[in-house]
């Protein structure tokens, strides 16, 4: 018996990972839903620091993270659709469950991590583990039950199997045109980096315009003075835009959104 228990145990996905813009309120009482349903799980915030609504930066910071974790349960909700029609979905891939709404911020991680099946959660069957179903914290009454479920291997018991299509989200959206660069800022950091999508392989330029701005590129945050601006391939693995040991984004008003870069190879 205590062998098959262990069995049970290094089974079980022991690791639930939390990634919202649901600020430091909303994720305590998903954790509450979770430790009441799996009390052994390892709950780690990734962040619920995602700015509100934006999906695209949700999926990149998840995309950004998982691979880190061994077996894991990851849940990411930034939801502007919370309420409508958009499915709830878990996505199995080899070693990893992502569960999340069905608009396209799992899919860069699932893709990558290699999709094995797709889960459609009944929310009519979680909202019973919690006594209630809000129309706008499906955080605590669809995803974070349905985590609890997969950690434990029973998934199976609040969703069912899906052979449709999800929504798809493409992370690296950017064009390359000429001298100019169609890309995005997806993340502004606390110290007020302005993390772009576009990916080292595709870095070829020596300097780098925005705002009529020039950004040398360069190895590291020692090769400009303090205070000169820069561009340098950052942690996630794509261009960032920066000031050494200023706030870019408080002195140029940068925010996330679509930019365009002009560059000088």
């Amino acid at each position: 018996m205590v062998k098959f228990k262990a069995i049970l145990r290094l089974l079980r996905y022991m690791i639930i990972t939390l990634t919202t813009d649901f600020g430091d309120y909303y994720p305590g009482v998903m954790k509450g839903v979770i430790l009441s349903i799996n009390p052994e799980a390892c709950i780690v915030d990734i962040t619920h620091s995602i700015e509100p609504q934006n999906v695209y930066q949700g999926a990149f910071l998840l995309y950004n993270a998982y691979r880190f974790f061994p077996k894991a349960v990851h849940v990411a909700v930034v939801d502007p659709e919370v309420g409508g029609e958009r499915k709830a979905i878990a996505i199995e891939t080899g070693n990893h469950i992502f569960i999340g709404p069905d608009n396209g911020i799992l899919y860069p991680s699932a893709i990558e991590s290699g999709i094995k099946r797709i889960w459609v959660i009944d929310k009519d069957k979680t909202s019973r583990i919690t006594g209630v179903l809000s129309s706008t914290f499906h955080g605590r009454d669809v995803f974070a039950p349905a985590s609890a479920y997969a950690s434990i291997n029973r998934l199976c018991e609040v969703a069912e199997p899906y052979e449709g299509k999800i929504n798809e989200l493409e992370l690296f959206d950017y064009k390359i045109r000429g001298d100019l660069i169609e890309c995005r800022i997806i993340f502004v950091d606390r110290f007020g980096n302005a993390i772009t999508n576009l990916k080292a392989e595709d870095v070829r330029a020596k300097r780098f315009y925005l705002k009529d701005v020039e950004f040398p590129l360069v190895e590291k945050y020692a090769d400009v003075e303090v205070g000169q601006p820069l561009a340098l391939i950052g942690s996630f693995g794509t261009l960032e835009l920066s000031i050494r040991n200023g706030n870019l984004s408080k002195e140029l008003d940068l925010k996330s959104g679509k930019i365009r870069l002009r560059v000088i190879e």
